[in-house]
């Protein structure tokens, strides 16, 4: 089972979103638990706060400096403090592991040896400290993209209050890990900082601390981080509470609060936009996050671009960009996946050859052959216009990646069908609209797209991505 899974099982069977932190603080110690021997009250301590909180919280998330303050000893409690939680609650190691060095090894002995399912990491050395804990695909990663510590907002909101630089983290951390391997762990007291972080990443597991720091907003906390199925949000038990003999009590109070709160917001979904009026998060585009992410590495840009036609765009969509991005490249096949699925073909082809890998990538997923028309057939060897295995009568779905006239895709299909093949359906990532369905449809072809230009200008406006400019040009083209 992954960690994802793990978790919406606890969140489940517990009837909860909150998690409580497992550190072995002496300064934290309830009394009665004072002696000359500190490890000895400190195992204590904790194995009374997972009794009688077990049954009411969906994750435990024990400090691992806590317990490298205290030496060996603090090593050995961190393993019996392991052990000691119930095997169907997720444990997730707060490290912040920053270190790119030690990464590899770190995250086989905390995923392998000590059996942790989710691990804290420090977002400032990049992709290439978090990807050797992401290689295990049943664990997850938290990303901090934002804290609570005062002295770090110069950097945290650098260079501006409207684009800072924990937006940047975020925005740049959706594009290293796919939703069920990597969250967010965002510090804070401020509502419309949490609300920010989720309207930028709307499907990610949004871990909170230190929301308790200036009372009680726990109903402003929830309208501004529950997605839109009214959860993704992890909620801290405040560490006062672990301190208390009616700690059972407390934690099941604060547990019946926040359902009792988030049903009022599921019940009334416009309470979720008060923190971002400019924002409408309840019309937003279905793949919006797919758009924003596409747009953040680039494959979306803005300038006067001649096209291969020959025409003049406000725009260039490169899309190449995608297969350098695992996670990225799976959300953009499934959106594929989605419309071949309803679709009747016996094989797949790419037209080469922008759409060559996401072919393959399609052809692995739906377990389908592939074929692919040659762009130039050569002069020598077996001098074949269509690569692959394939029989006369066979009908073929035809996958692109932008359908700007058409004249490229149709050709491929013309080669197709120049073999005895059939090709009645062409799937395409983008469309540019100006009647190219038409067009294909008056060559006998029926015509499917993820996204559509204006689709994309309206998300990003909406979210901001492009100024007014922007999008007067591109709704110009449409």
């Amino acid at each position: 089972m992954n960690f994802f899974d793990k978790l919406n099982g606890a969140i489940a069977q517990n009837q909860s979103l909150l998690f409580v932190g497992l550190d072995p603080n002496p300064e934290m110690m309830p009394a009665g638990y004072e002696a000359q021997d500190i490890i000895p009250c400190l195992w204590d301590w904790l194995q009374f706060v997972i009794s009688k909180t077990a049954d009411k919280v969906c994750a435990y998330k024990p400090t691992l400096g806590f317990y490298e303050a205290l030496g060996i000893p603090g090593l050995e409690l961190l393993h019996k403090t392991l052990a000691a939680i119930p095997s169907h609650i997720p444990i997730i190691l707060d490290a912040k592991h920053s270190d790119l060095n030690t990464s590899t090894l770190f995250a086989r002995t905390v995923f392998t040896e000590w059996n942790v399912d989710a691990i804290t990491l420090s977002s400032y050395a990049g992709q290439d400290h978090v990807a050797p804990f992401l290689v295990y695909s049943d664990k997850a990663v938290f990303i901090l993209c934002c804290t609570s510590n005062p002295a770090a907002q110069k950097l945290q909101h650098y260079p501006t209050d409207d684009t800072p630089f924990y937006l940047q983290i975020v925005r740049e951390s959706r594009n290293w890990g796919i939703q069920e391997q990597l969250g967010l762990e965002v510090g804070t007291t401020k509502p419309d900082v949490i609300a920010r972080i989720r309207f930028e990443a709307p499907e990610r597991i949004i871990m909170t601390r230190s929301i308790w720091a200036e009372g009680n907003k726990i109903n402003q906390i929830l309208a501004a981080g529950l997605n839109r199925n009214g959860d993704g949000l992890l909620i801290p038990v405040s560490q006062d509470m672990l301190s208390r003999e009616d700690l059972s009590e407390q934690v099941q109070s604060l547990q019946e609060e926040v359902n009792r709160a988030k049903t009022e917001i599921n019940f009334d979904a416009s309470s979720c936009a008060v923190w971002l009026p400019d924002l409408s998060l309840l019309n937003q585009h279905p793949l919006q996050d797919l758009i924003l992410q596409l747009y953040d590495i680039g494959c979306i840009m803005f300038g006067n671009y001649v096209q291969a036609s020959g025409a003049v765009f406000p725009y260039y969509i490169d899309l190449r960009k995608i297969i350098s991005n695992p996670q990225l490249f799976e959300r953009v096949l499934k959106a594929y996946e989605e419309i071949l699925r309803t679709l009747k073909f016996n094989r797949v082809a790419g037209i080469p050859y922008g759409s060559l890998p996401t072919a393959t990538g399609l052809a692995l997923r739906l377990q389908c052959p592939m074929i692919f028309p040659r762009k130039e057939v050569k002069a020598h060897g077996t001098r074949r216009a269509i690569e692959g295995e394939f029989y006369p009568g066979e009908t073929i779905a035809v996958v692109d990646d932008i359908l700007i006239s058409g004249k490229s895709v149709m050709e491929g299909a013309e080669k197709i069908k120049s073999v005895g093949l059939n090709v009645e359906d062409i799937v395409v990532f983008i469309n540019h609209e100006q009647g190219v369905m038409e067009r294909l449809q008056e060559n006998g072809y029926r015509g499917y797209a993820v996204l559509t230009i204006s689709e994309i200008t309206e998300t990003l406006y909406k979210a901001g991505r492009i100024d007014r400019e922007q999008f007067l040009a591109l709704k110009s083209e449409e």
